[in-house]
């Protein structure tokens, strides 16, 4: 069974190089030492994702990523991970990068939010940042080899 899974919802976006990344994913939930059952990553509009942040968040802001854990505790990892692929373009330009790279982080990020990091404060958010980018540098350096 594949623990990893890609949807789409009001979006054309697609990407060829699922088989890698859900490696990439994978690796994340093994390296953090987090038990995965299943994760499924749903890719999506700003509109969609801001109807869920609203919903389930009370949050009206656009955001790049929301992430939900389903599972019960002490059990394997269950998870959604909603990415608004307009946000990650946004981002990309905002912070002088490719969309590849960003869309890399933002799964990245959301992997690592359900590994148990959190980024409420600065701390945290140095902690996280961190990981994102050991994990894109490990990514990167695997597809170059």
């Amino acid at each position: 069974m594949n623990k990893v899974s890609f949807a789409y919802i009001n979006t054309s976006f697609s990407f060829s190089s699922k088989k890698n990344l859900k490696l990439h994913i994978d690796s994340i939930f093994k390296n953090e030492g987090t038990s995965l059952d299943k994760v499924q990553y749903i890719f999506c509009t700003d509109d969609y994702l801001l109807e869920i942040n609203n919903q389930f968040l009370q949050h009206n802001t656009l955001t790049d990523i929301i992430t939900f854990e389903l599972q019960n505790a002490n059990e394997p990892v269950i998870g959604e991970i909603y990415v608004s692929i307009e946000r990650v373009k946004e981002n990309a330009k905002l912070f002088n990068t490719t969309f590849s790279l960003e869309l890399l982080r933002v799964v990245s990020h959301g992997a690592l939010h359900l590994c148990g990091y959190k980024d409420k404060n600065k701390a945290q958010k140095t902690e996280m940042r961190g990981k994102e980018d050991f994990y894109i540098n490990l990514f990167t350096q695997q597809q170059t080899n």
